[in-house]
């Protein structure tokens, strides 16, 4: 392997600052272009619920209980039992299988906190099917159980901004994969170009001196 002079490597590399602004520039623009017209902007619904009884003191054994229970109540919520009775209350021309997919539920550690986010195109439709699957979920838990334990705590607010586009933290994004990518071309360029660039290069790689050079000559225009 050919060994690489870091000194003509950064001269070669200011010599060709242009060409890495125009390929920064080029994926700022293709990646902005992909932002406007292909990414589809998504919106979050959240519901947070707590688990702790209903119109009674609560003692660290309800505490416990709820904590012990999330893992369980994170699976009902997503069962086809509670997703469809959600449907049907909004009265959406959707399947289970529709829905679903978009629904993610997580909890704190070491809490009785539960989040149901939901995912859509639609804000709307995304901050509707949030609450409405918690609110499936705390009658099915009374059905289940028989238990007053579900607490909505705060309630799905319609987003204006989707979650999944965000254009500084983009814009640096693509800035920056365009200067890996000018980075990647004008190395490569650099690496396979097998021209002599200096008459010190000449005698290295043949072995001789050079005994002249000529100047290059820049013909003046003609008036």
């Amino acid at each position: 392997m050919e060994e690489i002079n870091l000194n003509d490597l950064f001269h070669y590399y200011v010599k060709r600052i242009p060409m890495m602004i125009i390929i920064v520039v080029s994926a700022i623009i293709l990646g902005l272009l992909y932002l406007l017209f292909i990414k589809q902007p998504l919106y979050k619904g959240e519901t947070t619920l707590i688990l702790v009884q209903d119109n009674a003191p609560v003692t660290q054994g309800d505490i416990t209980l709820g904590r012990n229970l999330v893992p369980i109540y994170t699976k009902i919520i997503k069962s086809k039992k509670v997703v469809n009775e959600a449907i049907e209350r909004l009265d959406l021309d959707l399947t289970y299988s529709d829905v679903v997919g978009h629904i993610s539920v997580t909890s704190e550690d070491d809490t009785e906190m539960i989040k149901i986010i939901v995912s859509n195109e639609d804000a709307g439709l995304a901050t509707n099917l949030a609450n409405a699957v918690a609110t499936a979920f705390k009658n099915e838990i009374v059905n289940i159980y028989n238990l007053q334990n579900v607490y909505i705590f705060e309630r799905a607010e319609v987003e204006t901004s989707p979650y999944n586009i965000n254009l500084v933290r983009d814009f640096t994004i693509f800035a920056l994969i365009g200067l890996v990518g000018a980075i990647g071309v004008i190395f490569a360029i650099y690496y396979f170009d097998t021209s002599i660039k200096s008459s010190e290069e000449l005698e290295e790689k043949l072995k001789l001196h050079v005994l002249g050079s000529i100047p290059k000559y820049k013909r003046r225009k003609s008036a």
